[in-house]
């Protein structure tokens, strides 16, 4: 089993000056030998806070700790298989009268396709995906 990190256990790591090293080795620790990757839709997340850095400094700061979580973390790619499940899984949602942010959609459908659990701080969205298991970071 592996874990589907969720931008936000990513960043609230930078702001809290967490190394990525320790971050890994935290949730080694408590969730055993766990593969840890992270959807694609999650590099369009971080690197989106990237270019909004108010100034160049913060931009470089920004820029190292992105490129060693990178470097540390596969990305699983978006394929057709997970656009196809996330669309039925919006579909359904919709007609239920629930609306899963797209993020948050896509980070559960490559769970759902890779048989991973997410790995969040944001249980409210993610509970929202049937069949999505969700783990509290």
């Amino acid at each position: 089993m592996g874990l589907v990190l969720d931008s936000g256990v990513l960043i609230a790591a930078e702001r809290e000056a967490r190394p990525v090293s320790s971050l890994l080795g935290t949730l080694e620790r408590e969730h055993g030998e766990t593969e840890i990757v992270m959807a694609a839709i999650t590099v369009m997340e971080l690197e989106h806070g990237a270019h909004r850095a108010r100034d160049p400094e913060f931009a470089r700061q920004r820029r190292d700790y992105l490129d060693t979580v990178f470097a540390a973390i596969p990305v699983q790619p978006l394929t057709r298989e997970i656009a196809q499940r996330a669309a039925r899984i919006d579909a359904e949602a919709r007609q239920a009268g629930t609306v899963i942010p797209l993020a948050d959609l896509l980070i559960g459908a490559t769970a759902l396709d890779i048989g991973y659990s997410v790995g969040t701080r944001n249980l409210r969205h993610f509970r929202m995906v049937a069949g999505l298991k969700v783990v509290a970071l």
